[in-house]
């Protein structure tokens, strides 16, 4: 008889075994734990987290350095990407000014509708003082 399935070491750990807590399978973290790196994702690997005009500021030095080496080629690189980080500051720049002038367009309709509203009711006062 051969018993060699018995015999056997598992070779997978059970859920059990391991040193860790499973995730809750609703999404919800539990309030009590306060590790600092429980759920941990970063929002978008692979992107650089420094903001444009940095990024410009360091295309074109590094661009700067290539092109003091010799090579034209690898500057040329660099001084695209700092084109397209240029590009993109520009791009907020505006975007930035459309939601200033948005907000302000916000700001008088709401003060205007505040003024009607108050004319309204100042007009059916006078209205109740009359008929009274």
């Amino acid at each position: 008889m051969n018993n060699y399935r018995n015999n056997r070491k598992n070779r997978f750990k059970s859920n059990g075994d391991r040193n860790f807590r499973k995730r809750p399978l609703n999404g919800h973290k539990n309030h009590g734990e306060f590790s600092s790196n429980s759920d941990f994702r970063h929002r978008n690997p692979g992107r650089n987290n420094q903001n444009a005009a940095k990024l410009v500021d360091k295309y074109n030095n590094l661009a700067r350095e290539a092109l003091s080496s010799g090579d034209k080629i690898l500057s040329e690189n660099y001084l695209q990407h700092a084109d397209h980080f240029s590009r993109i500051l520009n791009l907020q720049e505006i975007n930035k000014s459309i939601d200033e002038k948005n907000n302000i367009i916000e700001q008088n309709f709401s003060n205007n509708q505040k003024d009607i509203l108050e004319k309204k009711d100042n007009n059916t006062n006078l209205e109740n003082l009359e008929t009274d």
